[in-house]
């Protein structure tokens, strides 16, 4: 087991104390399904409560952190650091009783990552990782996955919803992607994806149009497993793009090339 950080324990005392009643929101939102209004109004609360409590919690413990908020943006603190959050990943999840869903923290000390962890209420599953200090699920070591081939590699993404651009470009992605892979999945909740790559579940994960508290804990927790993490350019601006692509060394370089090649692809038609 991995020893955490002070900062560590004050993150994982926080996040499961907020989360208690996400479990009962859960159960709520599934009796909501049936009834005229619908669960929507009731999952933004939720989100936002969340939120809030997570925020008290924090900064009762850290005080000289800022923060950067999903839902109510950015404060500054007095200090170097601040937590970046995401208090349900995946709301779409939730809003459809699809029991998938995280809550992210991640802190940031002078601009770079430096601590990850994401919790799933419902299967109560922990991940978590300090720079220098490993990636952990719960109370195991966990490391990428290593697979060499990409006809044995299974990968994540996500799929531009309604209003967002970048519909096309995804459909050449997932052309050239799924003609050359094991398969490819679609989960929902992007701070997962990159916790499951961490865990070796999946073998990559990519995505564009994403903000920074979808991806900051994922990107410590994978590169703490083991894994590469860079923007779609090969770069390390993900926070500043919002496009991030994970997997071990060996099927980093491969699975960009795919992906250049569809948008190539795409340009010349």
């Amino acid at each position: 087991m991995g020893k955490r950080s002070p900062l560590m324990n004050v993150m994982v005392s926080s996040v499961m104390k907020v989360t208690r009643l996400l479990r009962r929101d859960f159960n709520e939102v599934e009796k909501l399904q049936v009834s005229r209004k619908g669960p929507a109004d009731f999952v933004t609360t939720a989100d936002r409560r969340v939120e809030k409590e997570l925020v008290m919690e924090l900064k009762q413990a850290r005080p000289e952190f800022g923060f950067l908020l999903e839902e109510h943006g950015e404060y500054k603190g007095e200090g170097d650091s601040r937590f970046i959050i995401d208090p349900i990943d995946g709301t779409t999840n939730f809003l459809h009783s699809i029991p998938h869903f995280a809550v992210s923290v991640a802190v940031e000390t002078r601009g770079e990552l430096v601590a990850g962890l994401i919790y799933a209420p419902l299967t109560e599953e922990l991940f978590w990782a300090e720079k220098g200090v490993g990636a952990y699920l719960n109370d195991a070591r966990i490391r990428v996955a290593g697979r060499e081939r990409l006809d044995d590699a299974l990968l994540a993404t996500g799929i531009p919803f309604k209003g967002k651009d970048g519909h096309e470009r995804f459909l050449a992605e997932a052309k050239e992607v799924t003609e050359n892979v094991a398969g490819l999945r679609r989960f929902g909740a992007a701070s997962l994806d990159l916790a499951y790559v961490a865990a070796g579940r999946f073998d990559g994960f990519w995505e564009s149009g994403l903000n920074p508290w979808d991806m900051a804990a994922g990107i410590v927790i994978v590169r703490e497993a083991g894994g590469y993490v860079t923007d779609l350019n090969g770069g390390q601006d993900m926070l500043k793009r919002g496009d991030i692509l994970v997997a071990n060394d060996r099927l980093h370089a491969p699975i960009q090339r795919m992906l250049r090649r569809a948008h190539r692809t795409l340009d010349a038609g």
